[in-house]
């Protein structure tokens, strides 16, 4: 299972990373996908948050009774 690195910037950011945490290269690694997946799965949760924010305020607006006119959206679309 394991993989060597071949950039020598991202061998000294790992080795970095280790010394500062007092861990061995392996954890280094593993906090380092850890954080970034974290970090990932927050901003896609906030994103989400705020689409649903949008999604609410738009469905409590009222509804107007109009229909929307086809060929207007179609010509404004190009087809």
């Amino acid at each position: 299972m394991a993989f060597h690195v071949r950039d020598a910037e991202t061998d000294a950011m790992v080795r970095t990373l280790a010394r500062q945490r007092g861990v061995g290269l392996t954890e280094a690694v593993r906090l380092a996908v850890q954080s970034t997946l974290a970090q990932r799965d927050a901003e896609a949760d906030e994103r989400l948050k705020a689409m649903r924010e949008v999604s609410d305020r738009v469905s409590r607006r009222p509804g107007t009774g109009l229909k929307a006119d086809k060929a207007f959206f179609d010509e404004m679309s190009g087809d």
